[in-house]
């Protein structure tokens, strides 16, 4: 799903904490170490996707935050906000020459250039928890 939140958007917020959790508590944030990335070039995306990165030869920045059954990416098109929330069981990723997150019939690449090499430690994190997730759900299905 994807939601325009430039202002605040109650249904939005409340459909993301339904669907992905609440967000995590500061101390757990601090015992993570942190549950955002930094921000990271678009290089190319879904064809439904191209209304919500710049259209002209502006950089398309996106960031990605962390929650307990999934994950937001946070997209910035000029003075709008759009997030797309993905939950762990419909989160693909896929590591070639770029970085790509796949989910719900869409894609996003980034670019793999230096603030993708920042952000190798949170990306790991996150595939951590994609798998504790997975693991934790299959365990209950052959109970």
């Amino acid at each position: 799903m994807i939601f325009s939140t430039t202002y605040t958007n109650k249904e939005a917020r409340d459909l993301t904490n339904d669907l992905i959790g609440l967000p995590f508590s500061f101390l757990q944030s601090l015992k993570m170490g942190g549950i955002g990335s930094k921000r990271m070039i678009i290089e190319e995306t879904s064809q439904n996707f191209y209304q919500y990165i710049n259209n002209t030869s502006d950089i398309s920045y996106a960031n990605i935050e962390l929650r307990p059954k999934g994950i937001i990416i946070l997209i910035n098109k000029g003075l709008n906000n759009f997030n797309w929330v993905i939950p762990y069981r419909q989160l693909v990723i896929y590591k070639t020459d770029r970085f790509s997150i796949h989910a719900q019939g869409k894609y996003v690449c980034f670019k793999n250039n230096i603030l993708y090499k920042e952000n190798k430690k949170f990306i790991s994190k996150m595939i951590i928890l994609k798998t504790l997730y997975q693991e934790k759900y299959l365990n209950h299905a052959y109970e």
